[in-house]
């Protein structure tokens, strides 16, 4: 065995402290050198000391030192070994006699022998240096010690040249040395190396700004003068480098859309190239879309806008494509459309589109301006016209460039259009007639039939389509005017009208006006009649038909009717005669022929006249008559005026005679006549008059002058007064009787009879005896006569009267009575014995 080794002894309290038991002692390796090997035991109870004998493996038999410790030692180290040798290391417990407690055995290597110094140090990048060297031979794998000056201190294990070693400190300067490792160990070290790290990478950011341009910047490398950024466009084979001293960069001229890889790195002032950065990856801002075009779309009842744009197939990655419309809609895509939903009617939207990628928005394309449909016209109201057309007007709307009107009318089969200022065409819907017009105005004439409903609606249109549906209008055109309308006079303050019933109408309004008043009659039959009207007067007749949804049609046709003369008043009666009255009235009526009426129990009497008057002939006297006036027209035949009743004069006697009673009194007497109720007679002459005053039918009337001529006069009176002045041939009474009569005897027994008289009459004489009787004849202007062959003695009744003008004898003269006294055969004496009334 070789000579004894010193030992270092390693004692450690505590942790390795162990409470003595009885278990075996226990061994190991707590490190080794090239030349010494630390030992650590447990401790054993009992042990005085410990004794470590060393073999190599390759001898174990053959020790080749020892060493020894105290009881109290637990960790100690074997020097002055040979490098890279494998031994045995045997550890024995020895009590106070050195015998041996308990034993122990490890293996352990000693650590190769110190290597050459490291070759060359490359900085690999700025935290990484590379480091050169030679292999030794025995090493497992070796360590690499770094330092700097400023307190860093670091052993890396590497299992190969060149080793890495990494995490460093950029830009700084480093001491390397390296040592050789094995099982047992490590080498000392060598002497260092001193080698620095070159500049970090820059960290560099990128963005674009526009969709031809990259802004590359980073912050300050310490220590750098310099930087170089290199660009490659993804795809090609160019490559840009670019060197500046400032910490950004822009780079312009770069095709849109497209991946651009950037890298770069510091330069120090040694002028070494610091460590290049990682490849970043920046895209362009994509190409402004263009050739962008807008339609709307509809889905599920919804509107949209459907916006499209042209591609750029040349483009890198996806890109997103915004849609925005300053209706703050938006919609987004990744091919070439989208759509921008919910639009309404009549909104004016300006669009851009925009794409995007990672390098952010591109410019927005240039701003399209897009109106979308029209709203539905609203207000919609028909107006009907007199001539059989309506017109439907709405409120126009904003962007509409054009309407459609489309009218359908019930079901009543097709109908025309003959629009007058648009352009109508007649369609066919089902069973109903419609049509539709087309304008670019606010209204729309239409043919429209009276009685009969419409449904109306309005679309409106521009480029971007038809307004939505709008609202539906109902309208019920106005009732047909009736026809067959007959006004007829049905009395004098009535009027009946009749006509057809019209379509669609529910109920007839008539109406008749004149100057004056407004007559009205609401019925739902054909016939009305208007009573109470003013006569005289022409009346505007209208048959309105009216229902309950369009109302009345005031357009139908007026009809005009005169109603019946009025009543003609303030009749005036005036007779002029027994026979004839003229009658007056108030003419009240514009244009008439009035007839009046004598209405009497003779029967009628009338006359006729245009004016206010007509006299009534051939009326008879003392008859009653009821008068009244009606007038006529064409219109008819008025009432009849309030009857006046007219008493006509009485008649006058057809026969009046005049008979002398006495030379002074007359028997006036007359015929029965119709009317009178009394009458006064007179008897008018120069020498005296004679009146009577009876309700007889004659009158002795005194007082009379003989041979007197008397204008006779009656008035014939009626009940009420009326008086009729009668005339008749005038009266003579009788010549007046002679006076102073006397008989004279003549011979051969006649008698001579002498009077005296006061005019020239012709008289006669009649001599009337018992027996016999005599008569005779005086001439005119005689005052005497002779009576022949008188009986004598006899008494004779003498009357000496006046002969008429017609040759009749006055009987009213007195009698004388004679007595003829015969004288023989003869007569003798005549003796008067005297006067005597007529018997």
């Amino acid at each position: 065995m070789g000579t004894m080794q010193w030992m270092v002894i390693f004692v450690v309290l505590g942790t390795w402290s162990q409470v003595a038991t009885q278990s075996a002692i226990k061994v190991s390796v707590f490190s080794a050198t090239s030349k010494a090997v630390t030992l650590k035991w447990t401790r054993y109870s009992g042990a005085s000391s410990y004794k470590i004998t060393v073999a190599p493996k390759s001898s174990p038999n053959s020790p080749i030192a020892f060493a020894r410790f105290g009881p109290n030692t637990v960790m100690g180290s074997v020097i002055s070994l040979s490098p890279n040798i494998m031994y045995i290391f045997t550890i024995e417990a020895l009590d106070n006699s050195l015998t041996t407690l308990s034993r122990d055995t490890t293996e352990s290597s000693t650590a190769p022998d110190m290597m050459d110094p490291i070759q060359t140090v490359q900085p690999k990048d700025s935290r990484t240096l590379t480091a050169e060297f030679l292999l030794q031979t025995g090493a497992t794998n070796y360590i690499i010690r770094v330092q700097n000056t400023n307190g860093f201190f670091r052993e890396d294990t590497v299992s190969s040249s060149p080793a890495e070693i990494k995490s460093l400190t950029p830009y700084t300067e480093y001491m390397l040395s390296i040592m050789a490792v094995n099982s047992g160990g490590h080498s000392q070290p060598t002497l260092p190396v001193t080698a620095r790290t070159v500049l970090p990478p820059p960290q560099i950011s990128t963005s674009s700004p526009s969709n031809d341009s990259i802004i590359v910047s980073w912050a300050p490398v310490p220590h750098a003068v310099q930087y170089s950024l290199s660009i490659n466009k993804f795809g090609s084979n160019t490559s840009m480098t670019f060197n500046t001293s400032n910490t950004n960069l822009t780079i312009s001229g770069l095709d849109a859309g497209s991946l651009y890889v950037i890298s770069g790195f510091a330069w120090d002032m040694e002028g070494r190239k610091g460590e290049r950065s990682f490849n970043l990856n920046q895209t362009t801002r994509p190409p402004t879309p263009s050739s962008v075009n807008v339609s709307v779309v509809i889905s599920n009842a919804v509107a949209g806008l459907s916006v499209s744009w042209k591609l750029n197939q040349e483009v890198y990655g996806s890109i997103q494509y915004s849609v925005m419309s300053n209706q703050n809609l938006t919609c987004n895509a990744t091919s070439s459309s989208c759509t921008l939903s919910p639009v309404n009617c009549g909104e004016v939207h300006i669009i851009q589109v925009t794409a995007s990628n990672k390098a952010g928005p591109s410019l927005p394309s240039s701003p399209k301006v897009f109106t979308t449909f029209p709203c539905p016209p609203e207000s919609l109201a028909v107006v009907e016209s007199t001539d059989g057309n309506c017109t439907l007007t709405w409120n126009t709307v904003p962007y509409a460039d054009s309407y459609l009107a489309i009218i359908k009318r019930g079901n009543f089969g097709e109908k025309t259009c003959p629009s007058t200022s648009n352009n109508c065409t007649s369609i066919q819907t089902g069973d109903s007639g419609g049509e539709t017009c087309n304008t670019t105005s606010s209204s729309c004439t239409f043919y429209c039939q009276c009685g009969y409903t419409y449904l109306m609606s309005v679309l409106a249109f521009n480029q971007a389509g038809s307004s939505p549906q709008g609202k539906t209008v109902n309208y019920t055109t106005l009732p047909c005017c009736p026809e067959g309308v007959s006004v007829s006079v049905v009395s004098t303050d009535t009027l009946e009208i009749t006509w057809t019933a019209s379509r669609g109408a529910d109920l007839y309004e008539t109406r008749a006006a004149d100057s004056s008043e407004v007559i009205r009659c609401n019925d739902t039959a054909p016939v009305c009649a208007l009573s109470d009207l003013d006569c005289d007067s022409p009346y505007s007749v209208v048959v309105t038909p009216c229902n309950e949804i369009s109302g009345c049609n005031r357009a139908c046709k007026a009809y005009t009717k005169d109603t019946a003369p009025c009543m003609p008043t303030s009749l005036v009666l005036n007779l002029r005669n027994s026979t004839s009255v003229s009658v007056s009235w108030a003419a009240n009526n514009r244009a008439a022929l009035y007839t009046v009426s004598a209405r009497g129990d003779d029967g009628m009497r009338t006359c006729t006249s245009p004016g206010n008057s007509c006299v009534i002939t051939g009326l008879l006297c003392g008859s009653t008559y009821e008068i009244s006036v009606i007038a006529n027209n064409t219109a008819g035949q008025s009432l009849p005026s309030y009857s006046d009743l007219l008493e006509t004069e009485p008649c006058c006697p057809v026969n009046l005679t005049v008979d002398q009673v006495t030379q002074a009194v007359t028997n006036v007497s007359w015929s029965i006549t119709r009317g009178a109720r009394s009458f006064i007679t007179s008897l008018t002459s120069p020498r005296g008059n004679a009146r009577c005053h009876t309700r007889d039918s004659s009158c002795l009337m005194g007082c009379i002058t003989c041979g007197t001529n008397y204008t006779i006069a009656m008035e014939a009176i009626s009940l009420s007064g009326r008086r009729s002045n009668c005339t008749y041939q005038g009266f003579s009474s009788s010549a007046c009787c002679p006076s102073g009569v006397r008989l004279y005897r003549m011979a051969g027994n006649s008698l001579r009879v002498y009077w005296r008289s006061s005019g020239s009459h012709s008289y006669t004489v009649e001599m009337v005896g018992s027996s016999k009787n005599y008569t005779c004849t005086a001439a005119h202007g005689d005052n005497s006569c002779d009576v022949g062959n008188v009986q004598c003695g006899d008494v004779y009744h003498v009357v000496v009267a006046p002969l008429t003008p017609e040759g009749k004898k006055v009987l009213f003269c007195p009698r004388r009575l004679y007595s003829v006294i015969c004288s023989g055969d003869n007569i003798g004496t005549v003796i008067y014995r005297g006067k005597r009334s007529v018997d």
